[in-house]
């Protein structure tokens, strides 16, 4: 398949279904249904979710099926009056890599940031994602953080 055969968007508060797919499908690539189909926000959640101008999804559609996407917030800073965006995560599937679907979509939220007025858009891969790390040097800068979790509850 090429590229040309699959379309990108951005999700709306009524892509309830599309939205549930793109849930399934980070399940499914980052191995992590406790974290994505555990406890599912209700609709009504999740509508919100979407129609807030801090938070979107991208879906890459190929014969109605979505076979990428990625969640993305974007956020206000302090120490300028502007906003960057941030890439929070990024899937595709197995079936769909290397045609170009992640690039599409990074490039759907290029164009979200330039319509915004957005400063930068940012986001992280694993150490050890050699697929991932050569996509984005591609695509930006490459820089060296250490992400650190910390527990709310001690």
């Amino acid at each position: 398949m090429t590229a040309a055969s699959f379309i990108t968007r951005q999700l709306t508060p009524s892509d309830l279904s599309q939205m549930d797919a793109l849930m399934e499908l980070f399940a499914d690539v980052f191995d992590a249904h406790h974290i994505y189909r555990s406890a599912i926000p209700s609709a009504d959640y999740t509508s919100q979710l979407l129609a807030r101008d801090d938070f979107f999804a991208v879906v890459a559609i190929r014969q109605g099926a979505v076979v990428g996407g990625l969640c993305a917030y974007q956020l206000r800073k302090f120490e300028q009056a502007r906003s960057e965006i941030f890439i929070y995560d990024l899937a595709v599937a197995a079936t769909d890599r290397r045609q170009g679907v992640a690039t599409a979509m990074i490039d759907e939220v290029r164009a979200i940031a330039e319509r915004r007025g957005v400063y930068l858009v940012f986001i992280q891969a694993e150490r050890d994602n050699d697929a991932a790390i050569a996509l984005y040097s591609k695509l930006g800068r490459r820089e060296d953080a250490v992400h650190f979790e910390i527990a709310v509850n001690r």
